[in-house]
């Protein structure tokens, strides 16, 4: 079987947890004996390296923009970063001609999840789309927000998106997936003759559990001897890491000489400016390490998981939080905040700490359960290994992807024969 995949951006430099989810789906299913060929938008330089092509996935860019007149291109980046609806005629061209596709797996909404649907339909192809970052399931302040940036500017991609019908992609899905159960429920109240399946992301545990520490120290020296807490994931407002350094001089107070490891790329310039700016006011320069972005998977991350204290998850909105799973499989405890995919994985108490952003308290109090007492660390530890190796083996979930896309075929078979 060959799958496309349809993807909305794709920059190494800028990885985040959706990218780790379709590189993780991806290898597993080259194991199942399923082709992938990654379908994501040119880059302006060319990314050093290509975890997806290391991986045994073909990539194929095609040419995409934002279609607004007026705005800046910080702005169109902006936009980018938290799921800016691209348009592209290049892709349309390059799906209708590619040969030997049996299925259409789009990990876009909007234009580009549309053109794969339009040319599923054009090929006799079944479709099958993702929702990865929220679609239902998104604060209102938070959706609000995504736009922002293309306030004052004027979208001529519109007409494109009413012929392409856009906002009927998921009414016209052979299958929905999505990766937590409350999302899955609010699709199906709205689109309730269609199929939604739950498919959480899944990890390699073993890849976790081989001690990789010497790397990340020799990468970051100054962490040697020093103990630190750990956040993973992109510079911006929704992921949030503003909000711990915020704590910061509070859990200083408890646990002198923590550090504090930022660990992602920096996808909104004017947040993380403003990151620096609170960082140097707090004069917490020697307590906070951003370290750039980090090759996703790789030994350094791996150590840097290993050798934390805890690692901290407080974004404001989290459908998933691959990192969560990433933490456990490297024997670290967790503490998230109450989005949707850290509450349907962390058991307080139990496996991890949850917190309120609005409660401060909650997260020193969970903060100071894991540092001051080894028998609760042991616990969460134990506790989140063994969800991980049960439940988020990215191999095992491969293959029911794999049954989910035959599924798909035989049901689009059967409604062909139907309609002849």
């Amino acid at each position: 079987m060959r799958v496309a995949h349809l993807l909305r951006k794709y920059n190494p430099a800028e990885w985040g947890g959706t990218e780790t989810a379709i590189h993780q789906l991806t290898g597993g299913l080259r194991r199942h004996g399923v082709d992938s060929i990654a379908y994501c938008p040119t880059l302006a330089s060319p990314a050093l390296t290509d975890p997806l092509a290391e991986g045994g996935c073909t990539v194929k860019r095609f040419r995409a923009c934002v279609p607004i007149w007026g705005i800046s291109q910080e702005r169109k980046n902006q936009l980018l970063a938290v799921g800016g609806n691209l348009m592209s005629f290049n892709l349309i061209r390059l799906l209708a001609f590619e040969p030997g596709l049996g299925l259409i797996h789009s990990h876009a909404l909007g234009r580009v999840g549309a053109i794969g649907r339009t040319i599923a339909r054009r090929r006799g192809l079944p479709f099958v789309v993702s929702v990865h970052g929220g679609l239902y399931d998104l604060p209102p302040d938070l959706r609000r927000s995504f736009t922002a940036p293309a306030a004052g500017g004027w979208e001529w991609g519109k007409p494109f998106g009413m012929i392409l019908r856009s906002r009927q992609l998921l009414s016209d899905a052979d299958a929905i997936v999505t990766c937590n159960r409350r999302e899955a429920d609010l699709i199906r109240e709205r689109h309730p003759d269609r199929y939604v399946y739950v498919q959480p992301h899944g990890v390699p545990a073993a890849r976790f559990q081989v001690d990789h520490r010497a790397a990340a120290l020799a990468a970051f020296p100054a962490l040697a001897h020093r103990p630190f807490l750990l956040a993973v994931g992109r510079i911006d407002s929704v992921k949030n890491p503003g909000w711990v350094v915020a704590q910061m001089p509070a859990l200083l107070q408890r646990h002198p000489g923590t550090v504090l490891v930022l660990a992602g790329a920096c996808t909104d310039e004017a947040y993380g400016a403003g990151l620096s700016a609170q960082i140097r006011t707090l004069g917490l320069e020697n307590q906070v390490l951003l370290t750039g972005k980090i090759p996703p998977g790789g030994p350094v991350l791996i150590g840097l998981l290993q050798q934390a204290q805890a690692v901290l998850l407080p974004s404001v909105s989290e459908t998933f939080g691959i990192v969560i799973l990433e933490a456990w499989a490297a024997g670290t405890p967790v503490l998230a905040s109450r989005t949707t995919g850290a509450t349907a994985l962390v058991e307080s108490g139990e496996n991890g700490a949850l917190f309120s952003l609005d409660r401060p308290v909650e997260f020193h109090d969970g903060l100071d359960a894991v540092l001051s007492s080894p028998p609760t660390r042991d616990r969460w530890i134990a506790a989140g290994r063994r969800r991980v190796l049960e439940e988020f083996d990215c191999d095992a979930l491969s293959g029911k992807m794999k049954w989910l896309y035959e599924h798909a075929q035989e049901a689009n078979h059967a409604h062909r024969r139907n309609t002849r």
